[in-house]
């Protein structure tokens, strides 16, 4: 009687279970299709009513023409543009990436993805803020103004600003959405204002827009504020002046330091700065075409001189920075008071390059927004118009976005010579630039070789799930290899270089020419320098002697902090750099491609020491914002290339304007390579 009645109640409870499984099974089925699923959107998606390709066709220019840019040049001494002949032109004035070029199709850019490192020229027709209790990138336009196939028509799809006002603090996700179209018709937004809820813009004038929600909707205890916007004329009744200062694109700046290039901040602020324990939070927007600002490509001064400057470990934060063991009292705001050193020492020494080596962001929690970081760390260089390159070090990937994102950010900064590399190989930003004679024939006189160095090889999680790394990372062998291959494509020249002195500026090449020291010539490559953040095993072996005085090879401070070096390495000091040798033929002997490696990571470590021929050399920390030592000044390394790529000097300038260490590494002056065994 009790297995019946059991079997009785199995059955009832099938017959009450699956069709409620069903039922809710059909649901989630028809949420996800009618909801959540996002189609791919194929290329005949732009045929369809609403996509605005079709507004694109007009018989009038967006923008007014401006007359043509006069040509000029400028003086590798100074770097600034003056009025030239078209007989005294530098070639390098004359290339395609001059900082006034604007070459990209603009009306190519697509009006449906936020993509705020594009200088567009399209105007915004509509503003508004969105709640989300789920993150938008989980849940598509699930959380989307709504609209119609004609609005998206008339005014555009709706555009998420993928930025969380609410990242610190909030109940919810909280975006920025705008519209944007290439029409003509439709008033376009010229002005933005952030006021409290009982207050309205002045003059007051029925063409500004409130927009519904509160942009400090979901935290709590903060009083409203809610955003304006003013829809003005349509792109045909505007004048040139007028477009130019459209509002194109909109972003939020974490952090109380300066915005993206191009960028203006909107105050107030939509969350204030809590000093330690919230960065304050920007709305920030750009007005018109703001084209990014380029560098020319690197060359020799006239006089066959080349200088870089190493800045290592910035180690920025989104806040102003904390300072770290310094004697400075008070230090406050470490960031910026390192961006002041570094623009004296800029000043002082006017570099032709500024190489950042790593470890430009803190990690450590305190980089948790890349972009607002990237958006200050290279402004000493920016502001005065210097190249810089860069590297990645094993703090820049701990927090926020990944190495390919950030370089993209970085490649979209003024002056920026950064390059992605091959994909194929381990890192990312694997690259080479090549320096050039100033003369005519432009010939590659200085290898510059950039590496990634990786961050950490192992580690483990801890229960609340974050990540304590073990081990450093280490300089891969198909790393390796590809330096081997691009080295070998190198072509010898004969050396020492003589500029041409037949084409261009004759009389000066003359007088340079004759400030040359005679010396046996060579054909082989040019000289090479490289750069990655973790140092080798190799640098904390043991130093050449110097066959002149028998001391050793080793100059400068170390031995105050332990080895930074990874514990394992696939060999690139031995299959590498011993490897590439500047030339192939049997009289060249084994002397290295390569003469100098630059490493950034241990702050109080920054000696240059040569180990079979090869220097490797320490930045030594520059940063108030990185670990130090007191008694330790800031410093910074400087590579002084002369007699066009010939020789290599280098030398430090401490933040008390001391220099340091001042030592011939290569060329004429420097000591005797190794005797070939």
């Amino acid at each position: 009687m009790a297995a019946f009645s059991f079997s009785r109640i199995g059955r009832s409870m099938r017959g009450i279970l699956l069709p409620t499984a069903a039922v809710i099974g059909f649901s989630c089925l028809l949420t996800y299709f009618f909801i959540l699923y996002q189609p791919t959107v194929g290329p005949g998606i732009s045929q369809r009513l609403g996509w605005q390709a079709w507004d694109t066709v007009a018989t009038v220019d967006y923008f007014d023409k401006e007359p043509s840019t006069p040509k000029v040049t400028g003086d590798p001494e100074d770097g600034q543009p003056i009025p030239a002949n078209d007989d005294e032109t530098d070639w390098w004035e004359t290339t395609n990436n001059q900082p006034w070029d604007t070459t990209d199709d603009i009306e190519s850019y697509p009006l449906d993805v936020w993509a705020p490192l594009l200088s567009h020229d399209t105007g915004l027709s509509e503003i508004a803020i969105m709640r989300c209790m789920m993150s938008p990138s989980l849940v598509g336009n699930l959380c989307a103004p709504t609209t119609t196939v004609e609005q998206d028509a008339i005014k555009g799809n709706w555009v998420r600003v993928d930025r969380d006002l609410n990242t610190q603090a909030g109940l919810w996700n909280l975006n920025i959405y705008y519209r944007r179209t290439r029409r003509l018709d439709i008033p376009l937004i010229t002005d933005l204002r952030l006021l409290p809820a009982n207050e309205t813009p002045e003059p007051l004038s029925d063409s500004w827009v409130k927009v519904d929600l509160s942009i400090r909707d979901g935290v709590m205890y903060a009083e409203p504020m809610y955003l304006w916007y003013l829809p003005g004329k349509t792109m045909n009744e505007m004048s040139a002046e007028e477009k130019a200062n459209l509002i194109t694109e909109v972003d939020v700046l974490f952090g109380e330091d300066r915005p993206w290039y191009g960028f203006e901040k909107l105050e107030p602020p939509v969350a204030p700065e809590k000093e330690g324990k919230q960065e304050s939070v920007y709305v920030t927007y750009r007005r018109g075409v703001q084209s990014v600002p380029h560098a020319h490509p690197l060359h020799f001064s006239r006089d066959g001189k080349f200088k870089v400057l190493q800045v290592a470990d910035l180690h920025f934060s989104v806040s102003r920075g904390v300072c770290r063991e310094t004697d400075i009292d008070p230090c406050v705001n470490s960031d910026n008071l390192t961006n002041t050193l570094l623009g004296h020492v800029m000043d002082e020494e006017k570099p032709d390059l500024v190489v950042f080596s790593g470890d430009q962001l803190n990690g450590q929690g305190t980089s948790w927004d890349p972009k607002s970081v990237l958006a200050k760390f290279a402004v000493a260089a920016t502001d005065r118009k210097i190249p810089w390159a860069a590297i990645f070090g094993n703090h820049d990937e701990e927090n926020g976005d990944l190495k390919q994102e950030q370089l993209r950010m970085m490649k979209a900064l003024p002056y920026s010579l950064v390059q992605r590399g091959p994909k194929d190989i381990h890192g990312v930003g694997n690259y080479i630039l090549d320096v050039k004679s100033a003369d005519a024939s432009k010939t590659s006189l200085l290898t510059l070789y950039f590496l990634d160095s990786g961050s950490y090889s192992s580690g483990y999680l801890d229960w609340l799930g974050y990540f304590f790394p073990t081990e450093y990372d280490w300089i891969h062998e198909d790393q390796i290899n590809w330096f081997l291959q691009e080295s070998s494509k190198i072509q010898p020249i004969q050396r020492p270089f003589t500029p041409d002195t037949g084409k261009d500026f004759g009389s000066i090449w003359n007088r340079q020419a004759d400030q040359i020291t005679p010396t046996t010539r060579k054909l082989a490559k040019p000289n090479a320098m490289m750069f990655f953040h973790i140092p080798l095993q190799e640098s904390y072996g043991t130093a050449d002697r110097d066959p002149r005085t028998g001391q050793l090879l080793d100059i400068g401070l170390h031995g105050l902090e332990p080895s930074g070096a990874a514990k394992k390495s696939d060999g690139m000091f031995d299959k590498g750099l011993k490897k590439a040798l500047e030339s192939g033929h049997v009289a060249g002997g084994s002397i290295p491609e390569v003469k100098v490696v630059a490493n950034g990571h241990c702050h109080i470590t920054e000696d240059c020491k040569r180990v079979n021929d090869i220097w490797l050399c320490f930045g030594g920390g520059g940063s108030y914002s990185g670990y130090g030592q007191i008694g330790f000044d800031r410093r910074f390394r400087i590579y002084e290339i002369s007699d066009y790529g010939e020789t290599i000097r280098t030398y430090k300038r401490t933040e008390k304007d001391e220099i340091l260490n001042s030592y011939i590494l290569a060329g004429p002056g420097a000591p005797l390579f190794n005797p070939r065994s």
